[in-house]
């Protein structure tokens, strides 16, 4: 085995890895910055077009977001589409839809007008959209419909995004950057991380290499290197699985349903599919799956290693089914993957956005749909609703990322930087970062 070393070594290839891999190369002085995938190419779990919504969160159609929430996403989306429109392939990284999160009956339309009067000021390409708005919009969301509809929405933004194209972009950029060694390492498994003489010792399938810091930002894996090492074991992994559904061409955009502030999981959405033109994408079902990634089997026995079942998993399993909505969301979502039954169930979401919508527009997206690593926090006995972080404070920093991590992976990896610049040292052009990124000039 070769033996090299790093300043900052990051693990794991996704839209998280890439966007700090990017911003050390470009914004700070480190010389020796790699990145370790274990699969051949970037971007192959959750940041993969198939495995995610596509969509960036700006908050002001996330019903879930508070208002001092959504201006944080707000912020951090901007950095994003700040990077993608300096580059020469912009189209090919985001994309132009309308989106709004429509409101069906009194009760959600009543909500949604609250909410413009709240958010409005802070989003000024928000519009309050009438029944006659969105059939401009969206013909078929109104069509055949009796109830009472109400819409907030944008026209003209950025809205959808190839996280696995974005990656590949910031990989590509920090190659580019001057008198620095920028490896990239693809096909090369993470066997061990070890603390020896003030650095990080990382076996890997190819070599052994060594970091002054690590970063890993693998998911739910990130959880489990962080158990390996003693950090961590207050939290238990509880991975949700997400599936969706094609239709026709159908909508125009991106058409978001009002969340049920009960339940910690994504409301049924429908969006234009930026890998599968022609076709709508709806979804997403949810489902408890007993692995770290979708569709990889072998991740079943690294997710039984993190589980880490107790009393405090217990608690927070027994509280998520004693309330009524949960406990019917989840047996629902359940019926939605047994053949014959699963279709005819998902049509009734499907209407609410789609009334005209009949049970042949329905083709179950094979291999499309990720898995988000939620945490639960053991001591305090609840389910983790966002990014979660193990700082150590000694080198090391583990992350994972649920929803909405690819919106939010510029700012994740400003948070990085900072922690990786106090500990090394290192010098940070924050004026550079502030101009390029924050103001996108």
């Amino acid at each position: 085995m070769t033996s090299t070393t790093y300043d900052v070594l990051i693990v794991g290839g996704g839209i998280s890895g890439a966007s700090l891999l990017y911003t050390l190369a470009r914004y700070t002085d480190l010389k020796r910055i790699g990145l370790l995938e274990k699969y051949e190419d970037l971007s192959q779990v959750n940041s993969a077009a198939s495995n995610n919504s596509q969509t960036l969160h700006c908050g002001d159609i996330e019903t879930n977001y508070s208002l001092e929430k959504a201006i944080k996403v707000n912020k951090a989306a901007h950095m994003l589409i700040h990077y993608a429109k300096a580059q020469k392939n912009t189209d090919r990284l985001m994309k132009k839809y309308p989106k709004m999160v429509l409101g069906v009956g009194p009760e959600e339309c009543a909500l949604l007008r609250k909410r413009f009067s709240l958010f409005s000021p802070h989003f000024p390409h928000m519009r309050l959209w009438e029944k006659e708005d969105i059939a401009r919009i969206e013909p078929l969301v109104v069509k055949d419909r009796k109830e009472e509809i109400v819409a907030l929405g944008v026209e003209g933004e950025y809205t959808a995004v190839d996280y696995y194209a974005l990656a590949h972009s910031f990989a590509r950029n920090a190659k580019k950057q001057n008198e620095k060694l920028v490896d990239v390492r693809l096909g090369e498994t993470v066997l061990s991380i070890t603390e020896e003489q003030g650095l990080y010792s990382v076996k890997t399938s190819k070599a052994r290499l060594s970091a002054r810091f690590v970063v890993v930002s693998a998911g739910g894996h990130s959880l489990l290197f962080a158990q390996r090492m003693g950090y961590g074991h207050e939290f238990s992994c509880l991975p949700v699985g997400g599936s969706y559904y094609f239709t026709p061409p159908y909508l125009n955009g991106k058409v978001y349903t009002v969340q049920n502030d009960k339940l910690p999981f994504a409301a049924i959405h429908g969006d234009p599919d930026i890998t599968a033109p022609g076709l709508t994408r709806i979804g997403p079902t949810a489902l408890l799956l007993p692995m770290l990634e979708r569709y990889n089997v072998r991740t079943i026995f690294d997710f039984f290693k993190v589980l880490r079942l107790d009393k405090g998993v217990f608690k927070v399993l027994f509280s998520l089914y004693g309330v009524s909505d949960i406990r019917n969301y989840i047996l629902k979502n359940f019926l939605f993957e047994i053949p014959h039954i699963n279709k005819r169930l998902f049509l009734k979401d499907v209407r609410k956005i789609i009334p005209s919508a009949k049970l042949e527009d329905l083709t179950f997206a094979k291999g499309f749909g990720g898995l988000r690593p939620q945490l639960i926090d053991k001591k305090k006995g609840e389910l983790l609703l966002g990014e979660a972080k193990i700082d150590t404070g000694r080198g090391i920093t583990f992350n994972m990322t649920p929803s909405p991590g690819g919106t939010v992976c510029l700012e994740n990896a400003h948070k990085d930087l900072r922690i990786i610049v106090d500990y090394l040292g290192c010098g940070f052009d924050e004026a550079l970062f502030t101009q390029e990124l924050v103001h996108g000039h």
